[in-house]
C-alpha cells in the first residue's frame, strides 16, 4: 500500500537516492526544507518551503496533514530532536532520525560492528552530538512512546567523492590525480573500511518506513564489501582514468598534528577499521543486499560530476591540505 512520506531536508547525497526509490515504489513524497538546494528535485516529489526552526512556518505549510513516516536528514543535536518532537509527534506513525555510524566506539574494542557496539567518540564533536541526539530520542521513546527509529549510515556516496579527507562534494581530488600530483593516504592504507552506494542504502531503508518492527530500534545499513583504503583510493584513481597515481602514505597522528581540523574524520572515524554486521537489517528486510561494488559505483560518481561543468568545482583548501602535509613531511624527512 502506498505511504505518505515526509522528508525533512531530502536534497543531499544519500537522501536523493532514497527519494528516487520511494517514488519508484509508488509512495507519495513531500520534501520540506528552505529551498536552497532544490535545483535537482526527483520527478514526482512535492516540495514544501519552510524553516524547521520556525514552527509557524511548518504549521502553515503542512496544515493538518499527517504522514505515515517522517525522516529527518538534517538533525544533528538533541535540540533538533526536541524541535522535531514538538512539531511532529502528533503528525506521524513513524519518525526516523538519520544518525551516523561514526557514533560507534572509538577506538574500537572489537573489529565487527553491530548495533549493540557501544557509542563513544571523544574525537569528533559531530559524532558526539549525534550520540547525544540518539540518547534524547531514546528517552522520548521510553517516556512518551514516540514511534521512532535510528538509522546509522557509514561512508555512503553517490554524488560525492568518498575519500578520507579533503574531498566530498567537489572535484578537487579527481583534478589533482589527473594533474599527476601527489595524494596523501592516511596510515599505510591497509586498514579495512566499508563504503556504501546510496542506492544500496535505499534498498534497505525504504522497506523500514512504517514497519512496526523497526520502531524503537537502531539500524546501520552498509555494503558487505570490505576494502582497504589503498583499494578505495586506487578505485577512485582508476575511475578518473589514472592507473599510475602518486600516493604518499603518512601516519594519521602526523596528519592530525599538521592539520588539527582532520582529527574528527581520522581519529574519530577513518583511521580505524570498520566492518559491519548487517544481520539486524536483514531480519526486518530479508531481501536486502548491497549490489553495487565500489569500483563500479565510483565510476558512476565520476561520470555524474563530469556530466555538468558546474559540478566540477575545485576547492583550493582541499588542495592546500595535501600540499601542507607533503611539505611538512618532506621537511621532517630532511
Amino acid at each position: 500500500m502506498a505511504k505518505n512520506i515526509l522528508f525533512l531536508g531530502g536534497t543531499g547525497n544519500i537522501s536523493r537516492a532514497v527519494s528516487r526509490r520511494v517514488l519508484a515504489e509508488g509512495h507519495r513524497l513531500t520534501l520540506l526544507n528552505r529551498g536552497r538546494r532544490n535545483h535537482d528535485l526527483p520527478e514526482g516529489a512535492r516540495f514544501v518551503k519552510a524553516d524547521l526552526n520556525r514552527p509557524e512556518d511548518v504549521a502553515e505549510a503542512l496544515g493538518k496533514e499527517r504522514f505515515d513516516a517522517i525522516v529527518d536528514w538534517i538533525a544533528f543535536t538533541p535540540g533538533d530532536i526536541d524541535r522535531d518532537y514538538a512539531l511532529f509527534h502528533d503528525r506521524t506513525d513513524h519518525y526516523v532520525f538519520i544518525s551516523s555510524a561514526s557514533v560507534y566506539q572509538k577506538p574500537p574494542t572489537q573489529a565487527l560492528i553491530t548495533e549493540s557496539t557501544p557509542r563513544a567518540n571523544p574525537f569528533w564533536d559531530y559524532s558526539h552530538q549525534k550520540i547525544l541526539a540518539e540518547e534524547r530520542l531514546e528517552q522520548l521513546v521510553r517516556e512518551t512512546g514516540f514511534p521512532a527509529t535510528i538509522l546509522r549510515p557509514s561512508l555512503t556516496y553517490d554524488t560525492v567523492i568518498p575519500a578520507a579527507f579533503a574531498a566530498w562534494d567537489d572535484f578537487t581530488l579527481i583534478a589533482r590525480l589527473r594533474a599527476g600530483r601527489e595524494v596523501v593516504i592516511h596510515g599505510d592504507g591497509t586498514s579495512l573500511w566499508t563504503v556504501t552506494h546510496a542506492e544500496d542504502f535505499a534498498r534497505g531503508f525504504v522497506p523500514l518506513l512504517g514497519h512496526p518492527q523497526a520502531i524503537g530500534h537502531a539500524f546501520h545499513i552498509t555494503s558487505d564489501e570490505v576494502l582497504t583504503w589503498n583499494q578505495i583510493y586506487t578505485a577512485i584513481a582508476h575511475a578518473a582514468g589514472i592507473h599510475t597515481p602518486r600516493w604518499v602514505h603518512l601516519p594519521s597522528d602526523f596528519i592530525v598534528q599538521v592539520e588539527p581540523g582532520l582529527r574528527g574524520t581520522l581519529h574519530g572515524d577513518k583511521m580505524w577499521s570498520a566492518i559491519f554486521d548487517n544481520s539486524k537489517i536483514r531480519r526486518i528486510v530479508p531481501d536486502f543486499r548491497a549490489t553495487i561494488p565500489f569500483h563500479e559505483g565510483i565510476r558512476r560518481t565520476v561520470a555524474w560530476f563530469e556530466a555538468r561543468p558546474e559540478r566540477q568545482r575545485i576547492v583550493a583548501e582541499h588542495d592546500a591540505i595535501h600540499d601542507r602535509l607533503l611539505a611538512a613531511w618532506h621537511a621532517r624527512s630532511g
